[in-house]
């Protein structure tokens, strides 16, 4: 998925060799999960069959020819059953892309918190001297249905997966990775391949196979099963051109028949049935020397890994106490370096201050001095103005004997004076009495001379016109095709003895169930984008999920409960439906 290579094929290389090839290449012992998957002649995705040649299988013809590695079948709990690094890595890349492509649904908040470990996964712990901004601009790191459901821009997006990248500080890359895929196989399309079926009634439904067993699904749900079957209750599995037959293995039970469409297509799922009930029954039974051997080795390197980290780390806080001693004497020297400087420029300081105080004594007693010279001319100038003062009141006495004689006279001439002005008024005022009358006489006589003047030259009055009517005016306003095969029909046994079911998948938790870390995480990831959610784009899947949620449900209670009663009343319950 992230790597391209390159192999010779000869006409008579098998499946098998072509198989071996890649995982030799590769480095990968835990072949039993892994498959070619190819695109064949009809456009139809389907698996490379290793007892067959290459030649004889219809692959398209492109030249070169193309294969994808791919998981074909998936672990009930992958963080028992994985054991390799490189298959870890693996089927985190497809569980990644399966994801991201929505082929598996993910509700947005647990997205954001897998998209955050897949940054750890890739760029280690957050660095802001390493990590700076629009580092994840290149990233895919969520699937476009809930980038479309939030109004939330792209930098947004960044800063919440940043923000929970930077929780997981400590996170070895490859435990990232398997916290990635701990958290995505409680996913509920998490490694189920569906496939359209009928029952017997007609009704369209949706076929289930994975690790666990056969769930069957309504047309419009596939995160809900209806019933279910789990392997150690299948003894053989059967199919003649589009009729499937399983048959239980309690012997009161009928047949689970259902009608697929295609014959291709009910190989592949027979194919998928016998591989993922080999390893549910390998699950049960104790590990061979081989897987043994690939723990042992695994626990060893991982406890090596343990020994050197907790070096690393161990030299890391030395290092860092270093670092932290040094910056402490840094900053002793730089405070004693600023204590000095302080007391330097308090010295300074101290130093102008008596500067400043010996100019300002020099100019407090040059000024002393100043205002002494100056006080005794001042006394000189009293002196002499005292002087002054005695001549002018002596001046002011004899003036005054002199202003007081002038003043006897003055009013003297000011009584005549204001006799004479009297007369003069009286006077005047009767010219101005005399004048008005000659006026009024003057017009008088010119009023007369005027009368008689119009008296004599006026013509006879004219005659009055005839009174005329005016005239009066008046104004107005408003928008298939089916496989031909031959009729064969294909069966498989499964063997379920000697095995020990205890079905302990019906009892497991939830990682979220299982850490509160997660279960913190995913709330308060939800908490945040619920101001952002657009409702009105939300999914069938999205209304299931919801659904499922109030309801209490999650992957394993519902696998509880399709499981309850005898096989029999399920699969009365399937004809029914």
């Amino acid at each position: 998925m992230d790597a391209e290579l390159e192999f010779a094929i000869q006409p008579n290389t098998t499946g098998k060799q072509l198989f071996d090839q890649v995982v030799r290449t590769a480095g990968i012992r835990e072949v039993w999960y892994f498959g070619l998957q190819y695109t064949d002649t009809k456009g139809i995705s389907t698996w490379l069959k290793v007892e067959k040649k290459v030649s004889s299988q219809e692959v398209k013809k492109d030249n070169p020819l193309q294969f994808k590695f791919r998981a074909k079948f998936f672990p009930e709990d992958v963080s028992e059953e994985l054991v390799q690094e490189v298959t870890q890595r693996l089927f985190f890349l497809q569980v990644k892309e399966g994801i991201l492509g929505d082929e598996v649904y993910c509700p947005p908040e647990t997205a954001v918190l897998l998209a955050s470990y897949s940054v750890q996964a890739k760029f280690g712990d957050f660095s802001k001297g390493t990590h700076h901004a629009g580092y994840l601009t290149s990233e895919r790191l969520l699937p476009q249905r809930v980038l479309e459901q939030h109004k939330l821009s792209k930098e947004q997006w960044e800063d919440r997966i940043q923000v929970w990248h930077e929780e997981h500080r400590g996170t070895l890359k490859d435990d990232a990775i398997m916290e990635y895929l701990k958290i995505a196989q409680d996913l509920e399309m998490y490694g189920v391949n569906y496939f359209d079926i009928k029952n017997k009634k007609g009704t369209e439904l949706w076929l289930g196979v994975d690790a666990l067993g056969l769930n069957i699904y309504g047309i419009e749900d596939r995160l809900t099963p209806k019933i279910g079957f789990p392997w150690s209750e299948i003894r053989n599995i059967s199919f003649h051109e589009k009729k499937f037959v399983i048959k239980p293995m309690d012997k009161k039970a009928p047949d689970f028949v259902f009608y697929a469409p295609r014959l291709r297509i009910n190989k592949r799922i027979l194919a998928l049935c016998m591989g993922n009930h080999d390893l549910y029954m390998r699950r049960r039974k104790p590990d061979n020397i081989e897987v043994q051997q690939m723990k042992s080795q695994a626990r060893d390197e991982r406890h090596k890994r343990q020994m050197e980290r907790a070096m690393l780390e161990s030299e890391k806080k030395k290092r860092e106490a270093m670092e932290k001693e040094k910056e402490q004497m840094e900053r002793e020297k730089q405070e004693l370096m600023m204590r000095l400087y302080q007391f330097e420029e308090q010295t300074k300081k101290a130093e102008r201050d008596l500067q400043e105080q010996m100019e300002r004594a020099l100019r407090l007693e040059q000024e002393r001095r100043r205002v002494e010279e100056e006080a005794a001319r001042l006394e000189q100038e009293r002196r002499a103005a005292l002087n002054a003062k005695e001549e002018l009141e002596r001046q002011a006495e004899d003036q005054l004997k002199n202003q007081e004689q002038l003043s006897s006279e003055l009013e003297e001439y000011s009584s005549r004076i204001a006799l004479l002005e009297e007369a003069k008024r009286n006077m005047e005022e009767e010219a101005d009495r005399w004048q008005s009358r000659a006026r009024e006489v003057q017009d008088d006589l010119v009023k007369t001379k005027e009368e008689l003047i119009m008296v004599r030259t006026a013509p006879p009055p004219p005659p009055s016109p005839p009174p005329t009517l005016a005239d009066e005016h008046v104004e107005e306003i408003e928008n298939e095709q089916d496989d031909s095969e031959e009729n064969s029909t294909y069966s498989a046994e499964l063997k379920s003895e000697g095995i020990n079911d205890h079905r302990n998948e019906e009892e497991r938790l939830t990682e979220a169930e299982k850490n509160e870390r997660v279960q913190r995480q995913l709330m308060a990831l939800s908490s945040e984008l619920a101001y952002a959610r657009d409702d009105t784009k939300k999914t069938q899947n999205d209304m299931l999920h919801l659904e499922n949620m109030r309801a209490g449900r999650d992957k394993y209670k519902t696998l509880r409960q399709i499981r309850m009663g005898n096989t029999k009343q399920r699969i009365d319950e399937f004809e029914a439906l």
